[in-house]
């Protein structure tokens, strides 16, 4: 009968187990030491950020991140900000955002003057600056712009009087820094032509009605040519988009064959009529594009005009159902696709007024009983108050090809300094306007972000259910858990 018992394993076979069991283990911790390390490299390259705060202070806009997705070199960013001014810390907390966004292109350096003073001295010297501002210098390919803490907010400094420091009332730091990007980036800054000799607004007085639709325009990395066409044998070959805002003569026929001459080229208008002035030969040119402006004004309870932008072209995508207020007179647009479409040209609602207001061809009437009956009658009747108009384009917007276009707007009042500062969606619809025309999509709409205090109303059954808690309720917490320690240790 074969022998059973297991024979005792000598000293080498027990010291060649443990080797082999060591260099198991050892081979475990290198391999998850190998998978720790990889995890955390590609966690490092590929990460998400959220910003789930209430106002997003923060977050980029859809414009600078499409733009920085454009970057073909580094952008470098030095910022020469002192600790004690007011927006230090949202300036490094955006710049952070562009970092991020700019997936490795943004370089961001920062340097406190006070303290590193070779270092600050150093760059001073190189970018030639001359101020003691708190500021950012952008480097891009060897050009270099720089950005004043002063352009990136606006301060109250009614509280300086009694002590108080300047107090924030709206950052600006990412407009203001996206468009000296853009400046940089670009290089040669757009042209935009001004049409003036029917008293449009001035822009080169001081009190010109449109400084801030001006400013925000030049942010942009666009700037103004005034144009007078009576002076003009053809609009200049820079000047890629005309905007004419409110005149209040119409157009010689000179003038008018030099703007069409101009269209047929494939030139680019914006064109806001204010309906108090006659201009005929403006409205036929719109009228030839397949956008009839009639002869009345829209009405409901008072004559400004509250509507809504229509989400359907690139200029209005990102504001769909966003509302602004048309200030003035306004008289409504009637779109005719169907005329002009064997002439390769679309035609495209863009600001729709709200449900309740009608057309009212006799608007010097003072006659109550029939504004009511009007009002009954066409109240529920869509009324277009801005329309774009293209010639030779293509219906797919990721088709690129060289068009004539057109902005029209019933209301020229809108983009007076008055009006215009009420409501940042008329900035940001003239943005995109301008930006459409000039064949810059990818760049349309940034607005600032105005601090937004948090507050709590409270009613009489709140603030009592309150004093319950504070008074009661969180007295009582502590008492109770004392309690039920004291009588377990006297058990």
């Amino acid at each position: 009968m074969p022998d059973k018992t297991k024979k005792p394993r000598t000293l080498s076979e027990k010291k060649i187990g443990r080797i082999r069991i060591g260099f198991n283990v050892l081979v475990q911790i290198v391999l998850i030491l190998f998978v720790v390390a990889m995890v955390n490299s590609f966690a490092f390259k590929h990460y998400a950020r959220w910003d789930f705060s209430r106002d997003q202070k923060y977050a980029l806009s859809d414009k600078t991140k499409r733009f920085l997705d454009t970057l073909k070199s580094k952008m470098r960013i030095t910022v020469f900000f002192a600790p004690n001014t007011p927006i230090t810390a949202d300036v490094q907390n955006l710049l952070t955002e562009y970092q991020y966004a700019g997936k490795g292109k943004v370089d961001v350096e920062h340097i406190d003057p006070e303290r590193n003073l070779s270092r600050a001295k150093e760059l001073f010297d190189k970018y030639k600056v001359v101020t003691d501002e708190s500021l950012l210098v952008l480097d891009y390919e060897g050009r270099n712009k720089t950005v004043k803490a002063s352009e990136m907010a606006d301060f109250d400094q009614s509280g300086m009087a009694f002590g108080e420091g300047p107090r924030v009332t709206a950052f600006k730091g990412e407009q203001s820094i996206t468009s000296a990007m853009m400046d940089l980036v670009e290089g040669k800054k757009k042209t935009l032509g001004y049409v003036t000799g029917h008293k449009e607004p001035s822009l080169s007085e001081t009190s010109s009605p449109i400084t801030v639709l001006k400013t925000f325009i030049e942010n942009e990395n666009i700037k103004f040519q005034e144009l007078n066409l009576l002076d003009l044998d053809a609009i200049p070959a820079d000047v890629k988009a005309v905007m004419i805002v409110g005149p209040q003569y119409d157009f010689s026929d000179r003038e008018m064959k030099l703007l069409r001459d101009f269209w047929d080229k494939q030139g680019r208008v914006l064109l806001l009529l204010d309906p108090a002035w006659k201009t005929p030969k403006l409205r036929g040119f719109v009228n030839e594009l397949g956008v009839k402006m009639n002869d009345d004004r829209l009405m409901v309870f008072l004559r400004d005009v509250q509507a809504r932008f229509l989400g359907d072209s690139p200029i209005t995508k990102r504001l769909a159902d966003a509302r602004a207020l048309f200030l003035g007179g306004t008289s409504s647009l009637t779109p005719e696709q169907d005329r002009v479409r064997a002439a390769n040209i679309r035609v495209e609602p863009l600001i729709q007024a709200e449900k309740g207001y009608f057309a009212e061809t006799d608007y010097n009437t003072d006659d109550q009983a029939k504004l009511q009956a009007d009002a009954k009658q066409n109240s529920d009747v869509p009324l277009t108050i801005g329309a774009a108009v293209e010639k030779g384009g293509s219906a797919d917007q990721r088709v690129q090809v060289n068009s004539s276009r057109l902005v029209v707007v019933s209301n020229a009042t809108f983009v007076q300094d008055n009006a215009i500062t009420q409501d940042q969606q008329g900035l940001d619809f003239m943005s995109g306007s301008v930006n459409w025309l000039l064949s810059r999509e990818q760049l349309i709409g940034i607005a600032p972000k105005v601090p937004k205090p948090l507050t709590f109303s409270l009613n009489e059954e709140a603030l009592r259910r309150l004093r319950w808690i504070l008074l009661v309720f969180i007295p009582l917490v502590p008492a109770v858990i004392g309690t039920m320690v004291w009588w377990q240790r006297r058990v």
